[in-house]
């Protein structure tokens, strides 16, 4: 079940604690240090997992580590975790290192090495080197929902994500809505831009709202796959350094 939420996991992080907080600036100088958060997964509007969220920046690296645990019949399946580290430079983040842990099975492991001198993905699934060409900006499950601060502004139009899960390396399309939307989270009102996909018959689709006054960091993702499964991810508790 939990590959449910292989890209729910992405969307982890942001904005404030209270409807008292203010607007953070967007310049680079004043972007967060350290961000732990916590957030509610559903599915089909039943409680499904927490996820556990940190991100912290060190000198001119940063690391994330993300622990997602089921909830009642889900907890069987033990603990997921990701963790991403790499370089801070001027377009963002820059991962070297990429791991995705389930429970205690370690068949289960996935393990993703960038290396950006000779534009190669390694990715090694069950034990077996998989390779693909490595193109600047390319992010990670982990990585993923903090690169947005560091997108130039305003964000508009049509964007184009690269991103490992650990096993393949997809790309995904994105449209940013015009009109600002607003989403409530545990009792904090957020003006966000909503990312809608393409429109899909077949594959599964995902949406993401970004906190406009909060760095443009997901305060919600929505995934519905195929089948009509629908797993949402959203922010419960948040503290910014």
């Amino acid at each position: 079940m939990f590959n449910h939420i292989k890209l729910l996991s992405f969307a982890v992080l942001l904005s404030a604690t209270s409807a008292m907080a203010e607007p953070a600036a967007l310049s680079n100088a004043a972007l967060p240090k350290r961000i732990q958060a916590v957030y509610e997964v559903t599915k089909n509007g039943q409680p499904f997992a927490t996820v556990h969220e940190q991100f912290a920046i060190n000198g001119s690296t940063y690391k994330v580590e993300s622990v997602t645990k089921g909830i009642g019949v889900y907890a069987l399946f033990g603990e997921r975790v990701l963790t991403s580290s790499g370089e801070i430079t001027a377009q963002g983040l820059k991962p070297e290192h990429f791991e995705l842990r389930q429970g205690d099975n370690a068949k289960k492991a996935l393990l993703t090495d960038f290396d950006w001198a000779k534009q190669n993905l390694r990715m090694t699934v069950k034990g077996k080197l998989k390779e693909a060409p490595l193109t600047a900006g390319t992010q990670d499950l982990a990585s993923f929902p903090y690169q947005f601060m560091y997108m130039p502004k305003p964000l508009k139009g049509d964007i184009t994500v690269t991103l490992t899960t650990g096993k393949k390396l997809n790309q995904y399309q994105y449209h940013i809505n015009s009109e600002p939307e607003v989403v409530v989270s545990a009792g904090v009102q957020y003006k966000t831009l909503h990312l809608v996909p393409p429109a899909q018959d077949t594959e599964e689709t995902k949406e993401l709202w970004l906190a406009a006054d909060y760095h443009y960091i997901p305060v919600k993702i929505l995934m519905v796959d195929d089948n009509g499964q629908k797993l949402e991810q959203i922010l419960t508790e948040l503290k910014i350094e």
